[in-house]
């Protein structure tokens, strides 16, 4: 049973949810102060079990060093530039350019750590990140009108900060691959990642510069929003995917986990009540396609 991939098909479920969960509190607040406030709660969650668990086990500076880095990298900037893009352009578009993580990630794994794809293993990437392209770039459908689908300020700023946010994720996972494949604890390394993004996020934070400064106040509401966002896509969503990391190939891990945006599809039908239009349907079967042919490669 494909364990590794079933984990990172888990992952993207809770990213998907997570996306419409967290749009409205990160627009409210600010990306960097919704970034800091979802981070820390995670951290501290994440503390809590390893603790209780007694998971701090063994863990080398070497080790924490790494995972730290894929932190920075990965969450710190990949994270924060997926929540400008969010902002800019709505969780539909945000999830496309972010779904570009995969190849980036098949191809990074390829010439770094010499990961070899078999031609259907690559052939289901490519499937995976046209079909979710075509998804989710496509006309919107019934739901265009929704405050989801609105674009605000410059397009390309948007597009820069998604492509950013994806080349971010992809190299944190890299980063973390040998880690993981030693064994290591999902539980551990997702909170040591999300620790050190922290750390980065409250420097940023203190600096006297306005546009990283909270936009709006926390209220139950909004706090409520950061919570079920930062439980569901880190406690739960990167164990999965760092769990995934151990015995999983990055390309195929990083492709797996970024059809999010394909279950975004129903869950927006459901949510807003608008149906997706043909062309996002069309891009889901695409994708799902593309995974058939990643699991049976």
């Amino acid at each position: 049973m494909p364990v590794y991939e079933l984990a990172a098909l888990g992952a993207a479920v809770c990213w998907a949810v997570t996306g419409l969960i967290g749009a409205p509190a990160s627009v409210h607040l600010g990306p960097f102060a919704f970034g800091l406030y979802r981070q820390t709660l995670v951290a501290l969650i994440l503390a809590v079990i390893v603790w209780m668990s007694g998971l701090w086990q063994d863990v080398t500076t070497a080790q924490v060093m790494t995972l730290a880095l894929s932190g920075i990298v990965g969450i710190f900037a990949g994270d924060t530039m997926l929540y400008f893009t969010l902002n800019r352009l709505g969780p539909r578009r945000a999830g496309a350019l972010f779904a570009l993580n995969a190849p980036m990630a098949a191809i990074l794994g390829w010439i770094l750590l010499d990961e070899d794809l078999s031609l259907a293993g690559w052939a289901g990437v490519f499937l995976c990140a046209a079909g979710v392209s075509i998804a989710v770039l496509g006309r919107p459908g019934r739901s265009g009108s929704h405050r989801f689908e609105a674009v605000h300020g410059n397009v390309v700023v948007g597009i820069l900060f998604g492509l950013g946010s994806a080349l971010g994720q992809a190299l944190g996972s890299l980063i973390a691959r040998p880690v993981m494949q030693e064994g290591f604890d999902p539980v551990v390394g997702t909170l040591i990642r999300v620790f050190f993004a922290v750390l980065c996020l409250g420097c940023v934070m203190a600096l006297p510069v306005a546009q990283v400064k909270p936009h709006g106040r926390m209220t139950p509401r909004i706090f409520l929003m950061v919570a079920g966002s930062g439980i569901v896509a880190m406690v739960i969503g990167m164990s999965l995917m760092l769990f995934s990391l151990q015995g999983g190939k990055v390309g195929i891990v990083s492709t797996l986990s970024a059809l999010s945006p394909v279950f975004i599809l129903p869950v927006l039908w459901i949510v807003i009540g608008a149906r997706p239009s043909a062309a996002s349907w069309l891009g889901a079967a695409i994708a799902v396609a593309g995974m058939a042919l990643i699991f049976l490669r």
